[in-house]
This record gives structure tokens, sequence and C-alpha cells, in this order.
């Protein structure tokens, strides 16, 4: 599958941008159906970073009573300075479920399906958030567009029949260029995506890194639920880690599948246990280059900042 690269897209993490509008498609769409008109111009003006992240303590508990002088942002060694700080637990949420309908998954589908649909129940609130529904065997497929309705995302996810090969990469390539990316920075969210899949790809054009780029670029937190009921670890799980540590996630490997609605579950809570932090680097870069955060809890090393590890820079 090719992609056709819109000229001047850019940076995200809170960059300002204004773009052409695109309809989203009300059956299963396949993301070439989707590529943008090549008219379609991006308008980039350097402005702030924005981080969104939890915090935990060593057992894994939620801490949700800091406040912006309890953290310290340092980029390229210098010490930033944070313009706001927010507890983001009603944010609205832009949501991404990426479901593996490749025949790996054949013998536990019915069961994901089912616990996809509670998850969704419970983060999804009328008129506040939207999520939208991704399959990917050979190719990735836009089963729902993000909406609130959960009538539509039911149907989707148990119209889902799986079959063929595996192109998680170009599923989360997909997702976050055409879909999360846009709206910014009109309208503030958190943006997430939840993959269930065994993070084994075959099929994909985008690489790895390419769909952590574009990840990235799209401020997206990436979460992740292992279908491989295994307990030694595989390539693919390690591949679910690496796009999870990167963007401030966590991964979930149920060892039985009646164990996958407890991962959900862990999802959810954690979307609603968010900060975030917004700063204006200084100096300002446009280089087009990644750059390196880290967030930290001033004189507390017993806590655990889950954040990802750095943005984009726009190039102009």
């Amino acid at each position: 599958m090719k992609y056709r690269v819109i000229s001047g897209a850019a940076l995200v993490l809170g960059f300002a941008f204004w773009a052409a509008g695109q309809q989203g498609a009300q059956t299963p769409t396949t993301p070439q159906a989707l590529r943008a008109d090549e008219s379609t111009t991006i308008r980039v003006e350097v402005n702030r970073v924005n981080m969104l992240f939890t915090v935990t303590d060593k057992k894994g508990r939620f801490v949700t009573d800091l406040t912006k002088p309890d953290f310290e942002v340092v980029e390229a060694k210098r010490p930033q300075i944070i313009q706001e700080f927010t507890a983001e637990s009603d944010l609205p949420l832009r949501l991404a479920v990426l479901i593996d309908t490749s025949n790996s998954i054949r013998d536990r589908f019915r069961f994901e399906q089912e616990a996809a649909i509670e998850f969704l129940r419970s983060v999804i609130h009328q008129n506040q958030d939207k999520a939208m529904l991704v399959s990917f065997d050979t190719q990735p497929q836009l089963i729902v567009d993000l909406t609130d309705d959960m009538t539509k995302l039911e149907k989707g996810v148990r119209d889902l029949r799986p079959g063929g090969g595996t192109s998680l990469f170009d599923a989360m390539y997909f997702s976050c260029r055409d879909k999360l990316q846009q709206d910014q920075p009109k309208h503030k969210f958190r943006r997430a995506m939840v993959i269930l899949s065994d993070g084994e790809d075959n099929q994909s054009s985008q690489t790895r890194d390419q769909a952590l780029e574009m990840s990235q670029k799209a401020d997206v937190v990436i979460y992740a639920i292992s279908t491989n009921i295994s307990r030694v670890e595989s390539d693919g799980d390690k591949v679910l880690k690496y796009f999870t540590a990167e963007t401030g996630g966590r991964p979930f490997f149920p060892f039985k599948v009646e164990d996958l609605a407890q991962s959900f579950e862990n999802i959810a809570n954690e979307l609603r246990h968010q900060y975030n932090i917004s700063y204006r680097p200084e100096p300002l870069s446009t280089d087009g280059l990644f750059h390196k955060i880290d967030v930290r809890v001033k004189g507390r090393g017993d806590l655990v900042v889950h954040a990802r590890k750095g943005y984009y820079a726009p190039k102009m």
C-alpha cells in the first residue's frame, strides 16, 4: 500500500496548524480512499509543546494530587519554563482502536470483540469523546470513522471477521496521519491509540519507525494489548513494548483470554488520570528533527512519569 505525503505537513504536539478538512467514510473504507487532495496545504506556526502523561508510584498506583511546582521539564539539558499545567481527566478523548483481524488471532477473536465493546462503552462519553475503529489484516480498513455513537461502534466491532496477513504499521500510520492528527490546534484533545494485536507485521509498506514517527507527530499515546498468550516474549511483543514506551503509554500481556477485559479496564483507568504540561521550547528549533524531553517529579525518586520521549520540530 502506498501513501501520498502531504507537502508541508508537520508537527503537532501542540504546534499550531490549520488544515483543510476531509469527510469520513460512512462504510468500511481503505486508506487509499482517504488520501488528501494534492492541493491541500497546511500552515505551520511554532508555538508550544504539549505533554500528556501519567504518574504512578513504584507499585503502579496512580498519583493524582501533584501540582505545577512538583514538575520539571528538561530539553537538551536545559530546564524549560512550564507555561500551563492541568489535570486532564475531563479532556475530550480522540481514540483509535486498532484490531488485528489476521488469521493468527482467529481462535480467540469473539472474546476480544466483546472485551473491546465493553472498553468503548466505559471510556466514550456522548457529546464529548469520539472513537474510530480500524481493522487490519493484509491492509488496514477504516470500519467506523470518529464518532460518539456507540451503536455504530458496537456494530463495527461485531461485524469484524478474521483472515489474511498483518499490516499493523500501515494501520498506525493511516490512523495518525489521516485522522488523529486533524483538528489541531482548534481543539484540545487527549489523543490515544489502543492496539489489539500480536505485534507481528508481514504486510505493511510503512516501517516500524515510520509508524512511530507519525504517531509522535500526531501527539498520540499508544497502549497495546498483546494477543500472544504464550508466556515466552515474542518479537511482536517487543514491537508493542517499543511503541508504548516511546509514546508514554503501556503494554499489557494477558496470558489468558479471560484477562483481556482487565487489560482494557486498566487502559480506561489510565486515560482518566492524566496530567498535561505545556511549554514553549527554549531555544526554538525548526530543524525538523526529533527533540528529546524528560519530564520529572522534583525530589521524588519513588514516582514514575509515563510520558513520551520527545517531539518532532517543524522544518521551516
